[in-house]
C-alpha cells in the first residue's frame, strides 16, 4: 500500500494547531490523575473532560460520551477511557490521587491527549470529522466499549475506522508498536464449583471430598494449554482464586476456583471452553462428585487492521518514531469491540526503557511527555484512517 506520508496542508494544520494545544493538555492530565473514579463512577472526570471541548456532547453508556467536531460526513473515531483501578497510589507526586482508586493504566495521559486532539481539529476548517469516544468501564464488566456499539451511537455518527493509543512500559520512548493482525487476546473468566458431600476428616470414606477433586482439577485444567492448543498460537489459563472449607478437621461440601482463560484464536477460545466442561465433569465423576462451570465471556481478540496499520506506520515514521510491529500480549483490552465491528488500530506508545514500574503498580506515572507522544499518534492514527480509503 501506497501512502504519501509528506506533510500535506491539512497535516501542517493539525499538527500546529495540536502542538499548541499540549502545554494545556499535560496540565489536565495532572487534575484527571489527582481525582480518578473507578468504573461506573466517572461523571466528575468526564464532567472535567467535557468542561475543556468546544460542541455538544453526546451521552452514552451511562457515564461516557461522544464528541463530534469536523465537517459533516463520514468520521474517524478516537477512543479514550475514563476509569481508574482501585490501587493506593504510591509515586509519591504532589498531584498524587489518594481517595484509593489510582490511574496507574495510562488512562489520565489517554484521555488528556484525546482532549488535545480533539480541540485542534475543532481549529481546522474542512477537517475530516473526528468523533472523540471518551469511554467509562474499561477495567470492568460490563464493558463501556461493548455497549457503545451495541448501542449503534457509532453508526449514528458515520464512525467507518476507530483508533486507540495506550502507553506501553515494555517499550522504550521513542517507540511505536504498530502491528497488524491479533494484537490482544480474549479473555474470559470462569467459575467452577465442585459438590462432594460434607463430613468429619476422620472419616473420609463417608464423604466425597470437594476439596481434593477441586485440586484435582486445577491441575488437570492446566494441560489445557500443553495439550489442547496449537503451541505457535498463545493462550494463557490461570487459576487465581481457591476457596472451600472453614475447618482442617471436616470436609466441605463445597469448593470453588475462579480463574481466567486468554488466548489469541478464536477457534482456540470455543476449543478451551468445551474442553474446560468436559475436563471439570471427568474430574468430578472420578471423584464422585458433581460440579458446575460458569464461563463469563469477556473481549474478543484485538485484530488491528492491517491497511490501517501500514498506513499509520509510514506517518509515524516520517514523524520521526521507531515504528516496531512485532508487539502482541496475552492481555486484553474492550477496543476488541470496535475491532469486531469497524477498521480498528491500536497503537502502544513507548515509555522507556521497561525497567521501571508495569501497568497496574501502584507506583507506575508516565512522563508528561506521554501526553504529548500519545496525542501525536492518536493524530497518525485518524490521519491515516482518512487516506486509505477505509474512510
Amino acid at each position: 500500500m501506497s501512502v504519501d506520508a509528506r506533510p500535506d496542508i491539512e497535516f501542517a494544520a493539525l499538527h500546529a494547531a495540536l502542538r499548541a494545544e499540549l502545554p494545556a493538555a499535560r496540565r489536565l492530565r495532572r487534575r484527571i490523575h489527582a481525582d480518578p473514579r473507578l468504573a461506573a463512577d466517572e461523571q466528575s472526570t468526564l464532567d472535567l473532560v467535557l468542561g475543556q471541548l468546544p460542541g455538544p456532547a453526546q451521552p452514552v453508556a451511562q457515564t461516557g460520551a461522544l464528541v463530534r467536531m469536523g465537517r459533516p460526513g463520514p468520521a474517524v473515531a478516537v477512543r479514550a477511557e475514563l476509569d481508574a483501578l482501585p490501587l493506593v497510589e504510591e509515586t509519591g507526586v504532589a498531584w498524587a490521587s489518594v481517595n484509593g482508586a489510582m490511574h496507574a493504566c495510562g488512562h489520565d495521559v489517554h484521555l488528556a491527549a484525546l482532549v488535545a486532539l480533539t480541540r485542534a481539529v475543532a481549529q481546522v476548517d474542512g477537517a475530516v470529522p473526528l468523533v472523540a469516544v471518551f469511554q467509562p468501564r474499561e477495567e470492568t464488566y460490563p464493558s463501556g466499549a461493548r455497549d457503545i456499539v451495541e448501542s449503534d451511537a457509532l453508526d449514528r455518527e458515520g464512525v467507518a475506522a476507530v483508533v486507540g493509543a495506550h502507553v506501553q512500559p515494555v517499550l522504550a520512548g521513542g517507540q511505536i508498536a504498530c502491528t497488524p493482525g491479533a494484537v490482544n487476546a480474549a479473555a474470559d473468566e470462569f467459575v467452577v464449583s465442585m459438590h462432594g458431600r460434607a463430613g468429619h476428616a476422620a472419616y473420609p470414606h463417608l464423604n466425597r471430598d470437594a476439596v481434593l477433586a477441586l485440586a484435582q482439577c486445577v491441575v488437570s485444567l492446566q494441560q489445557l494449554i500443553s495439550r489442547d492448543t496449537d503451541p505457535m498460537v498463545p493462550a494463557v489459563l490461570t487459576v487465581g482464586a481457591i476457596a472451600g472449607g472453614e475447618a482442617a478437621n471436616a470436609t466441605p461440601g463445597v469448593a470453588t476456583a475462579r480463574g481466567i482463560i486468554r488466548s489469541m484464536s478464536e477457534a482456540h477460545r470455543r476449543t478451551l471452553h468445551e474442553r474446560l466442561h468436559t475436563v471439570v465433569a471427568g474430574v468430578a465423576q472420578v471423584h464422585d462428585c458433581t460440579a458446575t462451570v460458569e464461563i463469563i465471556s469477556g473481549e474478543p481478540v484485538l485484530h488491528n487492521d492491517p491497511g490501517l496499520a501500514a498506513a499509520t506506520s509510514v506517518l509515524l515514521a516520517a514523524a520521526g518514531y521507531e515504528v516496531v510491529d512485532s508487539l502482541r500480549s496475552c492481555g486484553a483490552d474492550d477496543f476488541a469491540y470496535y475491532a469486531a465491528r469497524y477498521p480498528s488500530l491500536m497503537l502502544f506508545v513507548g515509555l522507556g526503557d521497561g525497567r521501571g514500574p508495569a501497568l497496574h503498580h501502584p507506583a507506575f506515572l508516565p512522563d508528561d511527555g506521554a501526553v504529548d507522544r500519545v496525542a501525536e499518534v492518536m493524530l497518525a492514527g485518524y490521519l491515516a484512517a482518512t487516506r486509505i480509503g477505509v474512510y
